[in-house]
């Protein structure tokens, strides 16, 4: 067995690998930039090494220098987890070249399936299904406009290299081919060090299917069943579960033969992920993940098995613990990525110090994998994914009931994140009823918003600032009580708070020793049995009995129904005359990141709409247009350049 294991990743996945190692005697050692200094991966570590800056290529994406410390820290593993360098052949190659194991398939099977367009082909020939589609060697305009045009519209644009969906481009007339190419070719470059591209026959609403495979080095090859990874935004999963609901038994057997077959085909070597896209009882290979997916969690709920200590056996060289007719499904299970975004303004990356990150406790039924703790900083650098919630039972509604359960224990301040729309995609009549497609968001975004200008949650906020500034108890005098008291009128207190844009007053009173009374425009709110568990804030809400939490933090509070979030700032109005004033007409960078590309000159004229600027940040590509007719007075930024959050990158005078 491995003795000691360097993990050369980060956050979640880093955590979930240290947990089953540590279980099984394995000594840990983590690597970390200098964003992770104080990252919970580098906790869970038995030993931890710094690799260099920020930047995944001075650091995360160093094979040099993690091979060099996993030899110096006197390992002899090596774990990739998922993402960075996990799919990278050389890496795969330098590991083993220095004398350690891989916990991953040999460097030819990465190969074999590194380039979307080549592994197509190839199992193709092997009988494995595809779409339709253009993958040679010519890469020009022209000739993926002549291509286009043979295939027909909607087509799909995608970097041959690389996954997790970045850099595909949906394209459904021949005009907005070029400028799709174009930034698959620019964002495949800069990503994944190859520019080749493929195209495929767009299918608007398949289900997004996976079989999640094993082998060992003795040629034995299992599947662990299916997968449904079809709730997606911008080719990124939200919701996972396994086994894949309401397929045929027939249809299951062969995609499950299929996976096997493309497993076999590359002489596989560990855990791997056969993609597959299905529609009207058909499937077509996509491409093969040669890595233990993120999702790894719904197929351990339902085999009982830990897919990481099988990935550590294989590698050690022992056979596959279990043959094919010993690997039962139990149930179902479902995950949701909990993630540092935005969703309701298109899931937009949020990123800064976690004030509180507080997880729902694992019990029967509820799993939790996490990668940040309070206090810890959310970088830009990187993705967004903070740690998954797991709901399971005996059958799919059991799961989802579980699951939402668990997203409504989530209680994270400092940065936005999906739990919400999580918790509400989930309960979705859609979703319940398995009528999901990679078409869930579009066609259901509107009713998984949530109720952002709903005044009740202002009203909690106001109240838990009150018993936050003068918690009541026996010790407190009436001099520090501040009640609001006043002679022979309510003793009143008028919160000014601001979400988002809107600004909100908010009076409220206490009604007794836990009861405090709030109101907000036109709702109002009666909060009893107001007490504090640990940092946070809980009360009842006295007209519908439903508990609520807040957490204040300075002159920050966020309040929780369920899984629900609401942030407000508390308005100095002493401080509002000397607060930051934006320059009119300019446009802000939404977070950190690097400006790649500005698509305008100084003067130039642009209609609404027209691309500005171009930034990247956690991973993804952010663009900038214009929000009126103008012309351009100022551009403040170039390529190359980096940009704090809220920074003015053009002024633009409206025409």
């Amino acid at each position: 067995m491995i003795r000691k294991l360097l993990i050369a990743n980060r956050g979640e996945i880093a955590c979930r690998i240290a947990r089953t190692a540590k279980r099984l005697g394995v000594r840990v050692v983590a690597v970390y930039s200098e964003a992770d200094a104080g990252a919970a991966h580098v906790r869970a570590a038995d030993e931890a090494y710094l690799l260099g800056p920020p930047p995944p290529a001075q650091s995360y994406l160093d094979i040099a220098k993690i091979v060099a410390i996993a030899q110096r820290a006197g390992c002899d593993a090596v774990h990739p987890g998922y993402g960075f360098l996990s799919e990278n052949a050389e890496f795969a190659a330098a590991v083993e070249k220095a004398g350690l194991a891989f916990v991953g398939p040999p460097p030819s099977a990465i190969a074999a399936m590194g380039s979307k367009a080549a592994s197509k082909t190839r199992m193709a020939k092997a009988g494995v299904p595809v779409l339709p589609g253009y993958e040679g060697d010519d890469q020009s305009i022209a000739r993926f406009e002549r291509e286009a045009a043979q295939l027909g519209f909607p087509l799909i644009v995608k970097p041959s290299g690389g996954g997790g969906g970045k850099g595909m481009q949906i394209v459904r007339a021949a005009g907005e081919l070029k400028p799709a190419l174009e930034a698959a070719q620019r964002l495949a470059a800069r990503s994944f060090g190859d520019a080749h591209l493929l195209l495929e026959r767009y299918l608007p609403a398949p289900r997004h299917v996976e079989v999640q495979v094993f082998a060992d080095a003795h040629g034995r090859v299992v599947h662990l069943f299916d997968r449904d990874c079809s709730v997606q935004r911008r080719h990124q999963k939200l919701l996972e579960e396994a086994p894949a609901p309401g397929i045929p038994d027939a249809v299951r057997a062969r995609l499950h033969a299929a996976a096997c077959t493309v497993a076999r085909e590359i002489s596989y070597r560990g855990a791997g992920t056969v993609e597959f896209l299905y529609a009207d009882g058909g499937f077509f290979f996509m491409e093969m993940n040669t890595r233990l997916q993120v999702e790894h969690p719904v197929t351990e709920c339902i085999t009982g098995l830990d897919l990481v200590e099988w990935q550590l056996r294989i590698a050690a060289g022992e056979p596959l613990p279990l043959a094919q007719h010993e690997i039962q499904v139990r149930g179902h299970a479902i995950e949701a990525r909990v993630c540092a975004e935005d969703p309701s303004k298109g899931f937009v990356p949020s990123a800064g110090t976690l004030r509180l990150a507080q997880w729902p406790a694992p019990e029967p039924g509820v799993r939790v994998d996490a990668g940040f703790e309070s206090g810890d900083v959310v970088p830009t650098h990187y993705d967004s994914l903070l740690g998954k919630v797991i709901g399971s039972g005996r059958a799919r509604a059991e799961a989802i009931a579980q699951l939402g359960r668990g997203l409504a224990g989530v209680r994270i301040s400092g940065i936005t994140t999906n739990a919400g729309w999580l918790a509400r995609a989930a309960a979705h009549p859609a979703f319940r009823a398995g009528e999901v497609s990679t078409a869930f968001v579009a066609e259901h975004g509107d009713a998984l918003a949530g109720g952002a200008d709903d005044e009740e949650p202002a009203c909690i906020a106001g109240a838990a600032l009150l018993a936050a500034l003068a918690p009541v108890s026996e010790r407190v005098s009436p001099w520090e009580l501040a009640d609001g008291f006043r002679v022979n009128l309510p003793a009143r207190v008028v919160f000014r708070l601001k979400r988002g844009k809107q600004e909100l007053a908010v009076a409220v009173r206490r009604e007794g020793p836990s009861a405090i009374a709030a109101a907000c425009g036109d709702a109002r709110a009666q909060l009893e049995d107001v007490g504090r568990d640990g940092a946070l804030l809980r009360a009842r809400l006295a007209a519908s009995g439903e508990g609520v939490d807040a957490f204040v933090a300075g002159d920050r509070v966020t309040v929780w129904r369920g899984a629900d979030a609401s942030t407000f700032d508390v308005i100095d109005e002493h401080a509002a005359s000397s607060g930051t004033h934006h320059v009119a007409g300019s446009l802000a960078t939404p977070l950190p990141g690097v400006v790649i590309r500005v698509a305008v000159k100084l003067g130039e004229r642009v209609k609404a709409g027209d691309l500005l600027v171009v930034v990247e940040a956690m991973k993804m590509e952010h663009a900038i247009r214009a929000p009126h007719d103008g012309v351009v007075r100022a551009v403040k930024y170039q390529p190359g350049e980096r940009v704090p959050e809220g920074a003015a990158l053009i002024e633009l005078e409206p025409t």
